[in-house]
């Protein structure tokens, strides 16, 4: 066996992995030309024998390095521990893949008796509409809450949905909510050059609640780092895998259906209202922000102040 798939192995000249080009099918007829009569159950245990397994590729390979990168890390994991430890609410937020509502298929298995019939094909113009979900995830409490728009992924809509987290009544309270943090990703509709998302935080959030709202961003390329990816997204998807998601009603009844054995709990509402993309801020407009950039990476870290008070440092 092992003589059989010598020729095709090929392995990484820097480490210790390697692999074989030829598939189960092609090493039992090379086998059988030799005069070996193997199944195919018995060419796997031999492969798992000599060291092989069956395996994808797996995404682990940063193809941007930032070269602030660890010390922005390092510096969100301080800044973080000092808020949780002085009873500020700490979020993580990010917009979750856009959904089409209607038919369609959506991946993934269930336990079912039938499989459900779904359109054949994921056309856009046979949606009911586009499902924007933006995420928030309070790190303190392991609590989740969704809000999902069929409008744009902008800014004003990503900031209205933390304003109505803010506002809920029955959200847990912290010690001290004179300050929060909120942690996302360095793109999007939340990203660190959007202007407008400067903007609506300070207009939306900042000013009319009287509160100071330092803003973290995750490096370029390091999204999958931001907690919520992993604390809250993931196991949203793994609740409604394999079930079309035909309404915006049925959408979000299985983001709230999402628990886990660490006793997360979601929360989940529909934001209905236009959101227009390409909103222009104009310099004017940022020079009137309270906005102070922190000395470490001052492009990803910064507080937006109420414009009652003069701008401070923490």
């Amino acid at each position: 066996m092992q003589a059989v798939v010598e020729a095709d192995v090929a392995g990484d000249p820097s480490g210790a992995c390697k692999w074989i080009r030829q598939s189960l099918r092609s090493i039992k007829a090379r086998l059988a030309s030799i005069g070996f009569l193997v199944s195919h159950t018995s060419i796997r245990r031999l492969l798992k024998q000599l060291g092989y397994s069956l395996k994808a590729n797996r995404k682990s390979v940063a193809t941007t390095q930032h070269p602030q990168r660890d010390q922005q890390f390092r510096y969100l994991e301080r800044v973080k521990e000092r808020f949780i430890k002085a009873g500020h609410p700490v979020l993580s937020v990010d917009t979750k893949k856009k959904e089409l509502i209607g038919n369609f298929k959506n991946p993934g298995q269930e336990w079912t008796q039938q499989a459900e019939a779904v359109n054949d094909h994921d056309f856009p113009k046979d949606a009911l509409a586009k499902a924007v979900p933006y995420g928030i995830y309070d790190l303190v409490h392991n609590q989740g809450y969704v809000y999902v728009g069929t409008s744009g992924d902008t800014a004003a809509f990503a900031v209205d949905a933390i304003v109505r987290w803010f506002k809920r009544k029955d959200r847990p309270r912290f010690a001290d909510e004179s300050k929060i943090l909120i942690l996302c990703d360095s793109g999007g509709s939340n990203g660190y050059r959007v202007r407008n998302w400067k903007l609506q935080l300070q207009e939306k959030l900042a000013d009319p609640h009287e509160i100071t709202v330092m803003v973290c961003h995750y490096p370029s390329g390091a999204s999958k780092w931001n907690p919520i990816e992993h604390r809250l997204f993931s196991f949203i998807s793994l609740n409604w895998a394999g079930k079309p998601l035909r309404s915006l009603a049925q959408m979000t009844a299985l983001i709230r259906g999402t628990t886990t054995q660490t006793g997360l709990r979601v929360k989940a509402a529909q934001i209905k209202g236009v959101y227009p993309t390409r909103i222009k801020v104009s310099d004017q407009q940022m020079a009137a922000l309270n906005l102070t950039h922190r000395p470490i990476c001052p492009q990803w870290n910064y507080m937006i102040h109420p414009r009652s008070q003069s701008a401070q440092k923490p």
